[in-house]
């Protein structure tokens, strides 16, 4: 195969990854045209953003399994295919039930699509460092993709509407599936592989269940035996699915893996980084819009400095990947996203120079994490297993972004519900507790004095869960650098004693 073919199957499934991560975020800046225009409740708000990223967390391992058995070229098709479809009924949903459904069914062509990006390249790309510059750019993508989401996405929102968000997918994956079939080459698969229907949808239930669990939990009128008994399931189908897949002989994910250390650091720095990065992204952007009065597209284009330095840092620390040892980059570049999030704490308040120095070096720490990430999982596991080490990778980024949007989104509601003071002598109702988009809304019915005391009450809570939250993920970016560093010290003691 010649270097220009190689470069356009890169770019090729390049494109592919780069909507696949864009749809995780670029609602952020249109969620509230989006809410304001289908009437959509705050519960109904956060499944529009966890559906996706749920779906595709649960369907992943099943669609890496079937790649490695049917071909990547044939599964990532008929994903491109299945992404313009949900694409279509998505841009035109004409409510938020039907939104959700689009939502869901972009998860099912994202999950075929997001597997057999990484096993092509892995398949393409055989000279190391050709590999680890591939995959650096894959990984840069992957962070920075998602940080460029809210910035299309206000500024499709600006001129057009909501709907465009989704739209302006239709165009770019026609492309894409017709370079597929003229360059990528077929790859067989192993037909002797099974598909293990059962363990599937073990995984995709108890991913479900247990994030929602986790959003009744923290939601103020939320159902404490609903979310306990959805914890329940979630962890009861997980202890069924880690026995199912120890005993089976053709697992859908081969937990043995996860003894291979630079895997496992890998698949953690993944599901920390995500976790972070979406749950950063739409808090901020959503703060960035409500409190300081910015339109989406000064909201997304404010946050670029996130996207910008994770697609440059990814590629730079892919071409260095070979020469140093993976696991202590993986944990210095968390450290870099913590410093990044201290920074940006201590400056959202003092001007928009100093928010975007901290969300600069937050994205560069995460773009070179990712490429990290990816460079080990990928190089690490067996030729044979690559569609099943790409869906753990993707197990990771989705369960952490979505995750990481659930208990972020959920977690600051709360903070903000037990922080928000009514302004007394105000007669309003309760649901002005349950978010600011709410509070706000009230405050519009309202007039003269009594609109401005409810919302300045509503913008000082948030305000006040907004550092909250950032002080936990800061705190969370740094306790995970220093776990990986530690796995990295034992590791080297090991091969040492060997």
């Amino acid at each position: 195969m010649t270097r220009f073919k190689r470069w356009i199957i890169l770019a090729v499934v390049s494109s592919a990854l780069m909507l696949i991560v864009m749809d995780a975020t670029i609602l952020y800046t249109a969620l509230p045209s989006l809410t304001h225009d289908l009437g959509a409740s705050a519960s109904e708000k956060l499944w529009v953003l966890n559906g996706y990223s749920l779906v595709m967390a649960g369907l992943l391992p099943a669609m890496g399994t079937l790649g490695d058995r049917y071909g990547y070229k044939g599964i990532f098709s008929l994903g491109l295919l299945t992404f313009t479809a949900a694409s279509l009924l998505a841009a035109f949903a004409p409510t938020p039930f039907v939104l959700i459904a689009g939502r869901v069914l972009l998860a099912v062509g994202a999950s075929m699509m997001m597997p057999a990006t990484l096993s092509i390249i892995r398949v393409t790309f055989t000279d190391p460092r050709e590999l680890g510059l591939a995959i650096g750019i894959w990984g840069s993508i992957s962070s920075g993709g998602a940080g460029l989401g809210p910035i299309l996405g206000g500024l499709l929102v600006e001129h057009f509407w909501w709907g465009a968000a989704f739209l302006i997918n239709v165009p770019i994956a026609i492309t894409a599936l017709i370079l597929t079939l003229v360059y990528v080459p077929k790859h067989e698969g192993n037909k002797e592989k099974k598909w293990d229907f059962t363990g599937s949808v073990q995984i995709l239930i108890t991913m479900v269940a247990l994030i929602f669990a986790i959003k009744e939990f923290a939601r103020r009128e939320g159902s404490p035996a609903f979310a306990t008994i959805s914890a329940l399931i979630g962890i009861v189908g997980l202890i069924l699915f880690i026995r199912r897949q120890i005993r089976s002989s053709n697992p859908l994910l081969d937990l043995s893996l996860f003894k291979i250390p630079p895997f496992t650091t890998g698949f953690i720095t993944a599901l920390v980084g995500l976790f972070g990065q979406l749950g950063i992204q739409y808090i901020v952007t959503q703060r960035l819009q409500l409190v300081e009065g910015f339109g989406p597209l000064q909201a997304g284009l404010i946050t670029l400095s996130l996207p910008v330095a994770a697609l440059v840092a990814g590629p730079v620390v892919g071409k260095m990947l070979y020469r140093y040892d993976v696991i202590s980059i993986k944990s210095i570049t968390l450290l870099i996203a913590s410093l990044g999030t201290v920074i940006y704490l201590f400056q959202f308040n003092s001007g928009i120079a100093g928010q975007i120095l901290g969300l600069a070096i937050l994205g560069a720490g995460l773009g070179a994490g990712m490429t990290a990430a990816s460079h080990s999982i990928m190089s690490y596991a067996p030729p044979e297993k690559a569609g099943m080490a790409a869906s753990i990778e993707e197990v990771a980024y989705e369960l952490g972004g979505a995750s990481g949007i659930a208990i972020i989104g959920s977690l600051s509601g709360l903070v903000f519900t037990l922080s928000m003071k009514i302004p007394e002598g105000l007669q309003v109702p309760a649901n002005v507790k349950d978010s600011l988009d709410d509070t706000l809304l009230v405050a519009e019915r309202l007039s003269g004095q009594a609109s401005e005391a409810l919302k300045e009450a509503g913008r000082t809570a948030f305000d006040e869960s907004f550092f909250a939250i950032l002080v936990g993920v800061a705190l969370f970016f740094g306790i995970a650098s220093l776990v990986i560093g530690m796995a990295g010290a034992r590791s080297k003691h090991k091969r040492m004693d060997v």
